[in-house]
């Protein structure tokens, strides 16, 4: 009788174990890769970093990062401010359309991104905003934002509202009792709203690709146009450095920060 909770237990850890190394292997192997001098992953190995100072010298690589890291950033600065402020107004107040307009935050997130960046051509063309960095900036805080506001939305239905309400009673302003009270407890949904609109607009290429213009590209662009051309190891280097920053960073967060709540 034992024995079938013991097998049950093995199944499920060689399971979990697939798992992980469908997952990582792939990015294991690049990271490999990245070291090996050889441009057609000859075996064995032979170590060099030669691909790291080709990718020092590759000036289109290096400023689609650097489009990428800097849109990323700014798209997760306003995202986060926006949608931040519109789950504590969906939360604290009623209005007419309050359920439509929580409805519609849904179906952003459905479309493929195939769709919208289709219609968001198409649309940034009629209006005169056109194409480029801009372009894709809007776009990516319009893909980011509704990923947000769901984030901070959930945190919130776990917010006590007698809280807010004994902070005003002790004559504390709404801007004192929303700065004291409810950031401090809505911060982790913040943090992980925040990481999802990084995600989401570092990661994008549909809505970048349809948005860019030549010389003005971001990552995931570049990568595709490399590779239509000649697949180069030097995109095994820059990748395997987003890796490692950014599993510093979600380590960093995760050591700092708990989302259940406490600091």
């Amino acid at each position: 009788m034992r024995l079938f909770p013991r097998f049950l237990n093995g199944a499920g850890q060689l399971y979990v174990g697939l798992v992980l190394a469908f997952l990582y292997l792939p990015i294991f192997i690049m990271v490999l890769m990245s070291f090996n001098a050889s441009p057609f992953y000859q075996l064995p190995i032979d170590w060099s970093a030669g691909w790291y100072t080709a990718l020092a010298g590759n000036s289109q690589l290096i400023a689609a990062t650097w489009n990428s890291v800097t849109i990323a950033l700014t798209t997760t600065a306003i995202a986060t401010l926006l949608g931040t402020a519109a789950s504590l107004a969906l939360y604290r107040y009623r209005f007419r359309g309050k359920k439509l307009l929580q409805a519609l935050l849904f179906p952003p997130i459905a479309i493929p991104w195939l769709i919208t960046g289709t219609a968001m051509l198409i649309f940034f063309f009629a209006v005169g905003i056109g194409r480029g960095l801009h372009a894709i900036l809007l776009g990516h805080v319009a893909l980011a934002l509704p990923y947000v506001i769901v984030v901070v939305s959930a945190r919130l239905q776990t917010f006590a509202p007698e809280l807010e309400e004994a902070a005003r009673s002790l004559g504390a302003s709404q801007w004192q009792v929303t700065r004291r009270v409810t950031l401090p407890w809505i911060a982790p949904g913040v943090i992980a709203g925040a990481l999802f609109a990084f995600a989401v607009s570092f990661d994008q290429f549909v809505v970048s690709y349809f948005l860019s213009t030549p010389g003005q590209t971001t990552l995931p662009v570049e990568i595709y146009a490399a590779i239509r051309k000649g697949f180069t190891p030097e995109i095994n280097a820059v990748s395997t450095i987003i890796i490692v920053l950014s599993m510093t960073l979600m380590l960093l967060t995760a050591r700092y920060f708990r989302f259940g709540g406490e600091k």
